[in-house]
């Protein structure tokens, strides 16, 4: 290659160095190296001679440049000859050193070429570089640098050296002015001492391992004493830091004795600098190399420092550290480590320091101590040890420090401590307290906004104590006996209840473990540890703990484990029973979540194993023990009402198992006495724990309430009174409610066979003395509602109780209605405007328990009781309500409320149950529904939904529970079914669902009263069941039908006497607002029209007109839908009148037309005869005319015409309905083609006007075509159609001009693939179209047509012929559009048919000829069809018929291969591919084949996808005919449409290929390759640049002579000049194969 070239590119590559695009200039600069590595010399050459010719070169530019001579010489050192070497090292000291100012770019550049020269020839280096640091001048700022660099990379070459450099240095430093000098005579001198001191740690891999410390001692302390004396305290930071890193360097190589001298000048300064710079890092590291080398020398005046040392690094230890900046976190670890070293001479002196700091109460300061303690715990061990128990005592005063910091730092020492032996020591116990204290933190309070950003929360901080307690109990092992037993202490304070999970987690462990090695000290001696709790306690504790898993972090399931691995130290004969016990109660709670585990149930379970266990110890002694010490241990849960509450039940169920009746006297009084009555929880649990007792001591039980009652609490005598006031803070009326609802529990509970004998004297008569009124006969009166719901509860226990008693004995309540009008008067006292408490459920909960006790009540008495629990409950507002708070009034929360609703309308059900089952009779059933009935038609939802909610309820319990004896008759049938009928499309869903339930539970109710047995299935009735998902769907015509069907079941069941009953209920419906008569009018107006409708032809106009008015004004869609049927049995009996009607109606139609229109498809004899009329009239009237426009623009619109347009849109709301599809599908062919050329009419074409309509010009009219279309297909069943056409947006294209052809397209692909059988008929049918008089209709039907011979299904229905006559005949139509769909037509027989392309051949050979030589085609839309159809074609024409054609078409193609339209360009490659086969021997195609190889090559990356799957197509089939097998086997292995290229690798490889087996084209090749440097497309002018770059990467010296290296060089150059980055950075990239 002529040198001259490879200058000429080196020399553009230099130009285009300093690229405005940074990725050009990286390429560039690669190229340059790839060049420079190739001729290193030459390019070095280049590069110093285009500096020196430039001299006023931009820096950034030369910096480029010198950046690219480093990497050379960097990667080519070993090949450039000295002279050169030493040619550039004379080049960066001159561009170094030539700017006297700084320049850092430039001159650090030039520095870092003699850096890199110096790590091979330092000798060199060394030479140019001291002649311009000469003793005497201060010299160049780089030159130091430089010195200070190559000390670095190449300490065996310098540090001989160093002593000169410094010799001469040294007087310098005196003469440095400027802080940049000092700074890099500072610098410089910390890389010296550091490259002395690894030279000196290296001695052995040295070069003169004679080398000294002494040998630099001198010339350090000299410079040492100059820039510590006079630069230290200069004012600029950087430089300051930089003298102190220096310092920290140095001191290590300074003489012992200078050393100790300095130590008190030079630490003072080091420390103050603290205060004078933001960066401490190096400040502290150069501190901890001067304490290091200190302390190596031995030194003693470092003492004298040490108060000044610790108070500084104290102040740093305790700066804040931020993680997310390392040079904070660097600096805290470099203090750190000076207090190691430190601690490693003064260990005493340090140690006191840190724990008389630990005292300052400050935040940080304490913070900053704790993190050092912690630290020499952790690395001074031996040192430490003597230590111990003074530090131990020390850590007292920041443990009682109220900042999480602080604790934080606390428990990190704490862990330190643990693991080196501090916690076994006396004292240590605090540490393990300090631990569970703040595992048991509360949560954040959440309504706090962090402050600190650096704060710890009590989370956090809580689990760092846990991860802590856990390590302690796993990890150390000699902590073992001082934990266990000891953590049992924490468990039973009310103050760390928080920290009882991991309490009992670390517990498990020890004690599993001390069992396992059978250990002495696993069976506690209570006795002896006097300081924990009893074995009782303990049970109490975690029993309670257990009843609530998921409270206080989950500490359910460790309770219970820790119960399991305590059993032999509470009891020994507990062990066996819980190991069988406890296991599947901690299944059960793994498998549950706190949504799904049944709380109630739960507690039971835990008061069951409570129970059982102490049966199972059967000791009285230590079960009445048991009961004292849970009563004491009530207080504990002062602030846990739930828990508390809980515990009363535990201690009942213990007395339960008590012999020992002074005991339970003695524990009831206690009980009763401290109990904080005002609360309702603790109350409740009272009460049910006075019930648990009395099931074994009824007598001893009722006799401690009597003597309570009777004590000194209930009189207001000021002593004991107040007492009980001030010990309870209390009233006499909560006491009072206590022992009423106690009075309650004891009866539930009692033994059936004690307590009807009781009920009357000692309970009833207790409770009544206890309300401060006689109650029966008297009317009660109480403002105290905790009284009045202790009262209720309790008489319902009672209630409860006797119920339960009479199933074995018969009993009459004397006392029921009285307590019943009580409960009532209750009711009628709540307000009627919200729900406030549980008075209503309670006392109807009460009422249901007390009805179904003897004597029944009377029909009044009755009747009063369900008015006032009825309405009381009815008339409530929603639940979403929120009522107003009142004074003294706790408002209830969503969740409450909702609670309370639920159990009321609970509770009213229950009563309603109770009447029914008192009175199971139709009578029975009318007196309740009766107080029920009005609530149906309320104009509120939720009063609806309630009443239809509750009749569901009673309805199911009475068929449930109904017992047919005789023939009754069920008289009110009628009247039920017309009343909730109706509901069951109510515009309220909950309704509708349970007045279907109602409509089926009272056919099912008639049924048993037939005499049907109780399990017998009507097969009508049970057809209502699905009916319930339909009523779930809002749409009314949904509704309509489900409610027909309902009807149709109940008139089949209804007995003929109820029907007169039933329809006048319904016919009340019609008036209704609500929804409730939409039934009753579509059954009973088709009923009379289908009947008495044949005799009002004269009156058909006038009705549809009157239906048409009053649709407007009905609201409701299920009328709406019986106003459809009566039409469309109007329809039926007389068609023409209603179509003549319709059809006049103004345009667009209104919904109710659409809808009367709709109505008409479901009957198929009637939408038969419609569609039938409309194809015969859409056939022979115009579908437009010509409007012109105002004389002013002149030109004409295509308007609709009228009528065709209306039966269109008429049509098309037929169809909508789905029960035309039997008329559609037997019309189809016709009504398909009839609809489709409709379209192609309608396309474009305005609507008209209409003076008496303004808004007809909303009417697409294409759209209205299309649409009925589109439900045609539907109705058909052509789902597969449907489906393909809504995926490819068919519609859309349809409906607009510029598209249509595309969606006709779609629409013939789609029915060709999915609906080919009936495909002959639709032609039959569409053929006469194509000679029709308007274009449009011919536009669509050849579109149609074009695309059907693009499927095979044509020639298996015997089509082809007729098509492909028609398309010739189409080739000379008068429209162009026609003309080119006949053509892509002609082409698609390859696709669909291709073995009669030979039968067609001459005809599709001179029709595609014609076509690319079309004269009148402005588009060149004929052209790139006739293409793309003689490309399919030619695949399967014989070549026979093709021969003699070849190099004519490749003639005509051959100017589009570069056309500036993307699909031409792609047709014309693909044809050229296709006609590669008959090609294929023929030296003349051969040649066209390598003409244009270099334009397929290039457009492989084209910006068009299609045009690059076009290329790789062409040249994959071609492959054969290049002439190469390698050629060949690349082309078919990489070139597939669906694989990625990667085209630098595939050109790469290719011109090797080329040069191999076509080395005499080489020159046609590339001359072919410059023509496309002035392609249009930025891509192909880059690829152009890659082909040529890698021709010349992969050419042998001896091709040379076939390229034109001028013609190449300029071009590419020119194209390193090119507007766009890609292709420069291609160009770049070809430049760096010149070589």
């Amino acid at each position: 290659m002529d040198e001259t070239d490879v200058e000429q590119i080196t020399l553009s590559l230099l130009d285009a160095a300093n690229d405005k695009d940074l990725e050009v200039q990286d390429q560039v600069r690669k190229s340059l190296l790839t060049l420079g590595k190739q001729q290193p010399e030459r390019v070095l050459f280049m590069c110093q001679d285009y500096l020196l010719k430039h001299p006023k070169l931009a820096v950034g530019h030369r910096v480029v440049i010198l950046q690219t001579i480093e990497l050379i010489v960097s990667c080519r050192i070993e090949e450039i000859d000295t002279p050169k070497i030493k040619g550039v090292i004379s080049l960066a000291s001159e561009e170094m050193t030539r700017s006297k100012e700084v320049v850092p770019d430039w001159q650090q550049a030039a520095s870092n070429i003699l850096v890199a020269i110096g790590n091979k020839h330092i000798n060199d280096i060394m030479e140019e570089i001291l002649n311009k640091f000469q003793p005497g001048v201060l010299p160049h700022f780089f030159v130091v640098q430089t010195l200070a660099s190559l000390s670095d990379s190449n300490v065996y070459g310098m540090v001989p050296f160093l002593n000169a450099i410094l010799g001469t240095m040294l007087p310098m430093l005196s003469m440095a002015k400027h802080d940049n000098m000092k700074w890099v005579f500072s610098s410089a001198l910390r890389h010296f001492s550091n490259s002395i001191l690894e030279y000196l740690a290296n001695l052995d891999k040295a070069p003169d391992p004679t080398v000294r410390k002494d040998t630099f001692s001198s010339e350090i302390y000299t410079a040492y004493d100059t820039i510590f004396n006079n630069w230290l305290q200069s004012r600029e930071p950087k430089l300051r830091l930089t003298v102190a890193e220096a310092v920290g360097s140095m001191c290590h190589l300074i003489a012992s004795d200078k050393l100790e001298e300095q130590i008190p000048k030079v630490i003072p300064a080091i420390v103050s600098l603290y205060k004078k710079n933001h960066e401490h890092f190096i400040i502290s590291k150069s501190l901890c190399q001067i304490l290091e080398a200190s302390i190596n020398v031995g030194s003693r005046v470092l003492e004298t420092q040490l108060d000044t040392l610790l108070l500084a690094l104290h102040q740093q230890v305790c700066a804040p550290v931020d993680y997310s900046d390392p040079p904070t976190v660097k600096n805290h670890n470099e203090v750190l480590r000076c207090f190691s070293v430190l601690a490693i001479a003064f260990p005493d002196r340090l140690v006191m320091y840190v724990l008389q700091k630990l005292e300052n109460s400050n935040e940080r300061s304490r913070t900053g101590s704790l993190s050092v303690l912690r630290h020499l715990i952790n690395s001074t061990t031996s040192t430490m040890e003597s230590k111990k128990l003074l530090i131990l005592t020390s850590i007292r005063q920041p443990m009682a420090d109220h900042s999480n910091k602080v604790k934080k730092r606390v428990v990190q020492v704490i862990s330190a401590m643990a693991h080196h032996g501090y916690l076994e020591l006396e004292g240590g116990e605090i540490l393990v307290r300090f631990i569970v204290q703040h595992c048991a933190l509360p949560d954040t309070n959440q309504g706090q906004k962090p402050t600190d950003p650096e704060g710890v929360t009590n989370e956090s901080l809580r689990e760092m104590c846990d991860s802590a307690l856990h390590l302690l109990t796993t990890t150390v092992g000699q902590l073992a006996d001082v934990l266990w037993p000891k953590l049992l202490y924490y468990l039973t304070p009310s103050q760390y209840s928080n920290a009882t999970t991991p309490l009992c987690k670390s517990l498990i462990v020890l004690g599993t473990k001390k069992r396992k090695n059978q250990e002495a000290s696993f069976n506690i001696n209570f006795k002896q540890e006097v300081n924990l709790p009893s074995p009782q306690t303990l049970m109490i504790r975690l029993l309670v703990n257990a009843a609530f898993p998921y409270s206080c972090r989950h500490h359910g399931a460790p309770s219970l484990s820790l119960l399991q691995t305590l059993s032999i130290n509470i009891h020994p004969k507990a062990e066996i029973f819980w190991e069988n016990e406890i296991p599947p109660l901690l299944s059960l709670l793994e498998e549950s979540t706190t949504e799904s585990l049944d709380k109630e149930q739960w507690k039971e379970k835990i008061i069951k194993l409570l129970s059982k266990t102490l049966a199972s110890i059967d000791d009285d002694k230590w079960v009445c023990q048991f009961a004292a010490e849970a009563t004491r241990y009530l207080s504990t849960y002062n602030n846990a009402l739930e828990e508390k509450s809980f515990l009363y039940r535990c201690i009942g169920a213990t007395l339960q198992q008590c012999f020992n009746k002074e005991v339970v006297k003695k524990q009831l009084q206690e009980v009763l006495l401290t109990a904080r009555h005002a609360d309702a929880v603790e109350r409740q649990g009272v009460a049910m724990g006075i019930g648990l007792c009395a099931n074994s001591h009824l007598e001893g039980t009722l006799a401690k309430l009597e003597e309570f009652g009777k004590s000194e609490v209930f009189k207001k005598s000021p002593s004991i009174f107040n007492l009980l006031k001030e010990r309870n803070d209390v009233e006499v009326e909560k006491v009072k409610s206590t022992l009423i609802l106690s009075y309650g529990q004891v009866a539930f509970n009692a033994p059936p066979e004690k307590l009807l004998n009781r009920i009357d004297q000692d309970i009833l008569r207790s409770i009544s003395k206890h309300f401060n009124t006689k109650v029966l006969g008297i009317k009660v009166e109480t403002k105290d509602l905790t009284m009045k719901l202790s009262l209720i509860q309790s008489v319902g226990l009672i209630a409860k109780a006797i119920s339960n008693c009479v199933k074995k004995q018969t009993f009459t309540f004397s006392r029921k209605q009285e307590l019943i009008t009580v409960m009532l008067d209750f009711i009628k006292a709540e307000p009627n405007d919200s729900l406030r408490s549980p008075v209503r459920h309670l006392v109807m909960t009460t009422c249901a328990n007390l009805i179904l006790l003897d004597p029944p009540l009377s029909e009044n008495e009755s009747f009063d009781l369900l008015k006032v629990c009825v309405n009381g409950v009815f008339s409530l507002p929603p639940e979403t309500n929120t009522p107003e708070k009142l004074k003294d009034d706790e408002l209830l929360n969503s969740e409450q409320r909702k609670t309370l609703y639920k159990d009321t309308m609970a509770a009213l059900q229950e009563l309603l149950k109770s009447f029914l089952t008192r009175d199971p009779t139709p009578d029975g059933l009318q007196g309740v529904f009766k107080h029920i009935e009005s609530w149906l038609s309320s104009p509120q939802d939720h009063e609806r939904e309630r009443a239809v909610t509750v009749t569901a309820h009673i309805l199911a319990y009475y068929l449930d529970n109904l017992t047919v004896k005789s023939m009754v008759f069920f008289h009110n049938l009628g009247a039920l079914l017309g009343r909730l009928s109706p509901r069951c499309s109510d515009p309220h869903p909950p309704v509708r669902t349970a007045a279907i339930d109602c409509v089926y539970t009272l056919l099912y109710t008639q049924l048993r009263y037939e005499g049907f047995s109780l399990d017998y299935k009507d097969e009508a009735v049970e057809s209502l069941l699905p009916l319930k998902e339909q009523l779930e769907n809002p749409d009314h015509s949904v509704l309509y039908k489900t409610c027909s069907d309902m009807t149709k079941v109940m008139s089949k069941r209804l007995p003929q006497q109820q029907m007169t009953t039933l329809v006048f209920m319904l016919f009340e419906g019609l008036v209704d607002s609500q929804t409730n008569c939409c039934r009753a009018s579509s059954v009973i107006l088709n009923t009379l029209l289908k009947s008495r409708g044949a005799g009002l032809q004269d009156k058909v106009p006038e009705m549809m007109e009157m239906l048409h008015v009053r649709l407007q004004s009905i609201t409701e869609e299920q009328v709406r839908v019986a106003v459809g049927q009566t039409v469309l049995i109007l329809a039926s009996q007389h068609l023409q009148s209603v179509f003549n009607t319709l059809v006049n109606q103004p345009l667009p139609y209104d919904n109710w037309i659409s809808e009367m229109w709709m109505a008409l498809g479901a009957d198929p004899i009637v939408a038969n005869q419609i569609i039938e009329m409309v194809m015969e009239k859409l056939a022979i009237m115009a579908p437009f005319t010509d409007r012109k426009e105002s004389m002013m623009r002149g030109g004409s619109t295509k308007v609709a015409t009228n009528h065709p347009l209306a039966m269109t849109c008429g049509l098309k709301e037929l169809l909508l309905n789905g029960q035309s599809q039997e008329p559609a599908v037997s019309q189809f062919p016709r009504l398909f083609s009839c609809l489709m050329v409709r379209l192609g009419a309608s396309v474009g074409l305005s609507a008209p006007k209409d003076n008496s309509t303004k808004h007809l010009a909303s009417i697409h009219v294409a759209g209205v075509a299309a649409d009925a279309l589109r439900i045609l297909l539907a109705r058909a069943q052509l789902d597969e159609v449907m489906k393909r056409l809504d995926e490819d947006n068919a519609w859309d294209a349809m409906r607009e001009l510029s598209s249509h052809i595309t969606g006709v397209t779609l629409l013939a692909r789609a029915i060709a693939k999915h609906a080919g059988p009936r495909l002959p008929a639709i032609v039959e049918s569409l053929c006469p179209s194509l000679n029709n008089i308007y274009e449009c209709h011919r536009i669509t039907v050849t579109a149609f047509f074009s695309e059907l011979l693009n499927h095979h299904v044509v020639t298996e229905l015997m089509l082809i012929d007729v098509l492909m006559n028609n398309m010739m005949e189409r080739i000379s139509d008068s429209c162009c559009t026609v003309r080119m769909l006949a053509v892509r037509g002609l082409g698609n027989i390859a696709e669909g048919s291709p073995e009669k392309v030979n039968k067609y051949a001459k005809e599709l050979l001179a029709a595609m000829s014609s076509g690319m030589e079309e004269k009148d085609d402005p588009g060149k839309f004929i052209t790139l069809e006739a293409m793309s159809g003689l490309s399919k074609v030619l695949l399967y024409l014989d070549k026979k018929n093709v021969h003699l054609l070849v190099v004519y078409i490749f003639m005509k193609i051959k100017p589009f291969l570069e056309s500036e339209n993307d699909d031409i360009r792609c047709a014309s490659i693909r044809l050229m591919g296709n006609l590669s086969k008959f090609g294929s021997g023929e030296p003349v195609f051969k040649d066209q084949i390598h003409n244009v190889l270099v334009s397929l090559l290039l457009h492989l990356v084209d910006p068009n996808p299609e045009v690059v799957k076009a290329c790789k197509y062409a040249m994959r089939v071609c492959a054969p005919v290049v002439g190469s097998e390698q050629i060949t086997t690349m082309f078919q292995t990489h070139l597939h449409e669906d694989k990625n290229l990667h085209y630098g690798e595939f050109i790469n490889d290719l011109t090797k290929y080329l040069i191999q087996d076509f080395p005499s084209m080489l020159n046609f090749y590339h001359i072919s390759v410059i023509q496309f440097f002035k392609s249009n497309w930025p891509e192909v002018r880059a690829g152009a640049a890659m082909f040529i770059g890698f021709l010349l990467g992969n050419l042998q010296e001896e091709h040379l002579s076939h390229l034109n290296m001028g013609t190449i060089t300029k071009g590419l150059v020119m194209l390193l000049q090119d507007p766009d980055p890609v292709v420069r950075v291609k160009a770049a990239e070809a430049m760096g194969h010149f070589h």
